[in-house]
């Protein structure tokens, strides 16, 4: 048997740009996505915790260093400039391997630099 695990995250990271007439997607710096183990091109789903919008899309890499979480397209109209959201990886395990893996947090501060990645998670647990 097959589980959809949640891999990584990005946790809390605000919205730099929103551009509605891209193709689509989400683009994210280079360093965030290097932390959550996150590729150019894969599938994510993104909550807004500011409105409560929840999508899916796929991923492109910002530049280096530059600290950007851009909506591009159609999910440019599902948060603005300021908001604050999670960006959550998925992966398939298999059962045994579920039991026992733990998945990556990345938390940032107000201007999306990176305060700890770890791989240990309290379920539940209040994370401002």
């Amino acid at each position: 048997m097959q589980r959809i695990m949640f891999k990584s995250k990005i946790h809390r990271a605000r919205i730099t740009e929103a551009n509605l007439y891209y193709e689509g997607s989400l683009t994210i710096d280079e360093d965030l996505m290097d932390a959550a183990d996150i590729l150019p091109y894969e599938k994510v789903s993104v909550v807004n915790i500011n409105n409560g919008e929840r999508f899916e899309t796929y991923t492109i890499k910002g530049i280096r260093g530059s600290k950007v979480i851009c909506l591009n397209g159609a999910a440019a109209r599902k948060g603005a400039v300021g908001d604050e959201i999670i960006i959550i990886t998925y992966m398939n395990l298999d059962n045994e391997s579920a039991l026992v893996y733990k998945p990556t947090i990345v938390l940032v501060d107000k201007n999306n630099s990176i305060i700890s990645v770890s791989n240990e998670t309290d379920p539940g647990k209040i994370i401002n």
